[in-house]
């Protein structure tokens, strides 16, 4: 979940609530479970997470939960989640701005995000947060819901979002969810539009993740060093 969103984007109250948590931690586990795969990671290998959160929601901060080794771990968030190095001993944590990262090129053999890049708004600042991943990271992994899934996550609302983003944000404020009506809160991306972030040549494969058969409801992509 996004490190830039402030407390509006947790309020989610009564049962109803708790079933999206489970299924929102459902669907990470499967996305962990082909991550797992496809890098085969060990503890040699540094690993920077960036977007953890202060929240501690059944599938908040999932990958410092899940992965194996966790002294490789830096985690790194806008707002204070020191706790996960008590949480997770030998993970360290760094507070900083996920667009202005504190790190040197190459820092880290793999940098991942879980569902940030539609937090960060506008197309110039995803573009931006995919350029500091491949910037600080020798291979790059992030997830994101599809806005061409017919239920829109955040706001649980079906539809709604494949109209034109500035009728869907008036829509969405009418009905009482002015947080998610900031394109800096949430700017939803389908296929096209997370690859036309990267730069040109770069190596990225994208992986569908479907649910409940109505078609696919997350990507994750995977960017890996250009030849040569």
């Amino acid at each position: 979940m996004s490190d830039l969103a402030d407390d509006g984007l947790f309020q989610y109250r009564g049962r109803f609530v708790g079933i999206t948590e489970r299924i929102a931690d459902s669907m990470r586990r499967k996305m962990f479970d082909r991550f797992m795969q496809e890098f085969t990671p060990s503890e040699a290998m540094s690993v920077v997470d960036v977007g953890v959160t202060d929240d501690q929601r059944l599938d908040s901060n999932f990958f410092e939960k899940l992965y194996p080794f966790k002294s490789a771990i830096t985690a790194v968030g806008l707002q204070d989640a020191k706790f996960l190095e008590t949480q997770f001993p030998g993970l360290k944590f760094v507070q900083a701005d996920a667009l202005s990262l504190p790190f040197a090129d190459q820092s880290f053999d793999l940098a991942v995000s879980f569902a940030v890049i539609e937090h960060v708004g506008n197309n110039e600042r995803q573009r931006a947060f995919v350029r500091e991943l491949c910037r600080v990271g020798k291979r790059v992994c992030l997830t994101m819901p599809n806005r061409w899934y017919p239920i829109e996550f955040h706001t649980v609302l079906p539809l709604l979002h494949w109209l034109p983003p500035e009728k869907f944000r008036r829509i969405i404020r009418l009905l009482g969810k002015e947080f998610f009506s900031h394109e800096e809160n949430l700017n939803l991306l389908g296929e096209k539009d997370l690859l036309a972030l990267l730069e040109p040549g770069t190596r990225a494969r994208l992986i569908p993740f479907h649910f409940l058969s109505l078609g696919i409801s997350n990507y994750m992509l995977i960017i890996d060093p250009k030849d040569g």
